[in-house]
């Protein structure tokens, strides 16, 4: 059985989040059933299914992230919370 698509919001919605500096706040779930990602007023939520183990959690967050704002992952940088669940990411729209 094929993987389900993840839950992206509307592309506006998650760079209403982004800062003027181009950062975002994002609260983590690693080891879900299913991948989401989620605004609540300027909180997002992403939920992955990879194991916080060797940085897969991070690295699933960043293509996540970066299939919601339609950019390559590689305009994504990790800047805070390599081991935390509140993450700080630079954008580079």
């Amino acid at each position: 059985m094929a993987r389900a698509k993840p839950d992206l919001p509307a592309a506006a919605q998650v760079r209403a989040a982004i800062d003027s500096d181009g950062r975002i706040v994002i609260r983590v779930t690693p080891g879900a059933r299913q991948e989401a990602l989620s605004v609540e007023g300027t909180q997002v939520q992403a939920k992955v299914r990879a194991k916080p183990q060797d940085g897969a959690a991070n690295q699933a967050v960043i293509k996540l992230l970066a299939q919601a704002l339609d950019i390559a992952p590689s305009r994504i940088t990790l800047l805070r919370g390599a081991t935390s669940r509140e993450k700080q990411f630079k954008v580079e729209l």
